[in-house]
């Protein structure tokens, strides 16, 4: 897998698209237990050059139940985002990710990814590429919790953008994130 993740490191085939330099960050290795597919870096693990090294990351190992060493272990947690460059920022937020990473890159990596027994789906993005055709919003996708045959989670961003969404949703942190949380002690665990 080293290998795949240095010309990972490498690329620039979105560059005609960002208005700032290629940066691809990527955290995997063949023994990775749990993967989490994101949408794409923030502007701070853009500068940093570590993913969730900001406020998100903050409130993710939370809901995870995880150490921020536990989190950055590479034989712990697989980092794939849709898009491994930081996009830029619009009106709202960040733009949505590039397709060029998941295209030339996401089924070799997802194929490497041989020890995985947990996936963490976070956001709009990646439900698309992960869950296809399925035309539950992502509010309904993320009320179902656990999904014991397919062993994943579907969540919202945890972006403190998202705070109006959460306090809607009471439901998700009384019962999503406790079955996450156990989830996710289990898989580390073995």
């Amino acid at each position: 897998m080293e290998p795949l993740l240095q010309q990972i490191r490498q690329c620039n085939a979105c560059a005609i698209k960002l208005k700032h330099e290629c940066k691809p960050i990527i955290q995997a290795s063949e023994n990775s237990k749990v993967l989490i597919a994101g949408q794409a870096p923030g502007r701070i693990a853009h500068e940093t050059g570590i993913a969730f090294n900001d406020a998100s990351g903050q409130r993710l190992r939370d809901w995870l139940g995880v150490s921020e060493s536990e989190f950055y272990d590479s034989n712990n947690f697989a980092i794939l985002p849709m898009s491994f460059c930081y996009p830029g920022s619009g009106k709202s937020g960040d733009l949505a990710p590039l397709k060029e990473c998941s295209l030339k890159w996401r089924e070799q990596l997802m194929q490497s990814l041989t020890q995985v027994q947990l996936t963490i789906i976070i956001g709009r993005y990646a439900k698309q590429y992960h869950l296809g055709n399925n035309r539950q919003s992502l509010t309904e996708v993320v009320s179902m919790g656990f999904d014991s045959e397919l062993r994943r989670f579907v969540l919202p961003h945890p972006s403190p953008r998202n705070n109006i969404w959460l306090s809607k949703h009471p439901w998700f942190g009384l019962q999503v994130l406790p079955q996450l949380k156990v989830q996710v002690s289990k898989v580390l665990s073995q």
